[in-house]
């Protein structure tokens, strides 16, 4: 399990348009449907990764706590399914009822969205702001499967609250670390 830090882009960069398809749902999703006036959340996972094994079950508690405080949580996974069909997306769907997530998880088939997000590995987390500006980019916290720091999710936890209570985000954030995302050959 090689572990990749997420690339940290600029922050006060705009968010991507998408029209992905919804696992769950099997509609196409757009950001522009999904955002939220408040905060968006875009997270990239997948099925297979232990990094995002190892923090699933504080994803959905932080989803559940602040979909109620309307942040828009969406979760995107662009693995390359012919390599990994683990991470395709009837065993993705199977996996967001499994997990209970209570947010839409799309697959990006083309890894466009990825690209275009600069995501470099799983779990890799952007938050933007009511503008659809980059106001956090990282980590969920400091815990990863191997060194038995509990999860808490307390990095995203404060980049959250402070976009809710209209203050600045701190720029003192570190990269998210996951296995990469597993890109097409060719």
């Amino acid at each position: 399990m090689a572990a990749i830090p997420s690339t940290m882009i600029p922050l006060g960069s705009k968010a991507p348009d998408f029209n992905l398809t919804d696992t769950v749902s099997g509609k196409n999703r757009s950001l522009k449907e999904l955002r939220s006036d408040k905060a968006t959340l875009i997270v990239f996972i997948c099925n297979h990764c232990p990094f995002v094994k190892h923090v699933n079950k504080e994803l959905v508690k932080l989803a559940n706590e602040y979909i109620s405080q309307k942040v828009s949580f969406i979760a995107i996974s662009s693995n390359d399914i012919v390599e990994f069909p683990e991470d395709g997306p009837e065993l993705m769907k199977q996996e967001a009822a499994t997990q209970g997530y209570p947010f839409p998880y799309l697959f990006d088939e083309t890894q466009k969205i990825a690209r275009a997000y600069d995501a470099a590995c799983t779990p890799d987390f952007f938050i933007y702001d009511k503008d659809l500006k980059l106001a956090y980019r990282g980590q969920l916290d400091d815990s990863r499967p191997s060194n038995g720091i509990p999860v808490t999710g307390k990095d995203i936890r404060n980049a959250l609250d402070s976009l809710i209570a209209g203050k600045p985000v701190s720029s003192e954030q570190k990269p998210s670390i996951g296995c990469n995302i597993k890109w097409k050959k060719g």
